[in-house]
């Protein structure tokens, strides 16, 4: 027996955002099919 697919879209990524190691900032929409590892840290 098979469900519903209920999942929904995350919220996009914020504007104004530092990005390291990339051309531009991307998008969840950029990202989508792709696996991607998220590496969030802080200077402290």
């Amino acid at each position: 027996m098979s469900t519903p697919d209920t999942r929904e879209p995350g919220p996009d990524l914020q504007d104004g955002l530092d990005w390291i190691q990339v051309e531009r900032p991307l998008s969840l929409r950029d990202l989508r099919g792709k696996l991607v590892l998220l590496d969030f840290w802080t200077y402290g």
